[in-house]
């Protein structure tokens, strides 16, 4: 029977690579999206030709009923949930001088990023739970897992866009709360820290990456690819990382060494 992974922000991007890595090894799909019904349709498209099943579920993961309407969607069509990838983000609408940031704008990035991941996570893991009770996880790295998506700007300083910094800095002490809580039961929880990714999202600074890439912000120069971020965590979910939890698994050409 096929495994079965719910990820978030799956419409687009890093969360549609991510969908598409896990349907090409074999997994069952529930994609998740916000409010672009059209690409994320296109997402199920794609993993329905990688050979894997799809769900598509509308819910806006700051919202608690629509969380729970999710994982109940998933339930209700799969019957369980081996893999939770937390990818659904957003930055701030305007980039603003951390001094002008508003408590809207602040609230908003937080409440997608950091709150709704949390709880989300909560409800997940509960469900993991019930599910290993009913029977045991298999050996080696086999069990669920949750996979959060963090970024290198939860240690990267950008004061015109503080507050989804510190959401992901949030989103690292999430990783190592949950895989603290739950190693016992046999769930790993670790986070994905993408670099500079080529989506939507890095569109409108595209110029400014490509010169600071070709000039060696990255020792692999080049931007990174929604399907290097899918890899990664297909290898995770896939049980190669069986004595890992509360890791952090850069995905970002090494932007994170320090060089002289």
């Amino acid at each position: 029977m096929a495994k079965v992974a719910l990820v978030t922000g799956a419409g687009r991007g890093i969360g549609r690579g991510i969908a598409l890595a896990l349907a090409e090894r074999g997994w069952s799909l529930v994609i998740n999206y916000r409010g672009n019904a059209a690409t994320a349709s296109e997402t199920a498209g794609m993993v329905r030709e990688a050979g894997g099943a799809a769900l598509v579920v509308q819910a806006d993961i700051g919202s608690a009923a629509d969380r729970a309407r999710l994982v109940q969607a998933a339930l209700e069509q799969f019957g369980r949930i081996d893999l939770l990838v937390n990818n659904a983000g957003m930055g701030p609408r305007t980039r603003m001088d951390i001094l002008e940031t508003t408590e809207e704008s602040y609230d908003e990035v937080m409440n997608v990023n950091l709150k709704g991941p949390f709880f989300l996570s909560q409800l997940v893991a509960r469900t993991m739970l019930e599910q290993l009770e009913a029977g045991p996880a298999e050996a080696d790295g086999g069990g669920p897992q949750i996979i959060n998506i963090g970024s290198i700007s939860a240690y990267t300083s950008s004061p015109a866009r503080g507050e989804y910094c510190i959401s992901k800095a949030g989103v690292g002490m999430m990783t190592l709360l949950f895989a603290d809580r739950l190693a016992e039961s046999g769930i790993n929880v670790v986070e994905v820290r993408p670099g500079i990714v080529e989506t939507d999202m890095t569109s409108t600074v595209k110029e400014k990456y490509d010169k600071l890439i070709g000039d060696g912000l990255t020792p692999i120069r080049r931007w990174g690819q929604p399907e290097d971020v899918g890899k990664a965590v297909a290898a995770l979910a896939e049980g190669l990382f069986p004595f890992s939890t509360g890791a952090v698994l850069d995905v970002d050409g090494g932007f994170h060494m320090h060089r002289l």
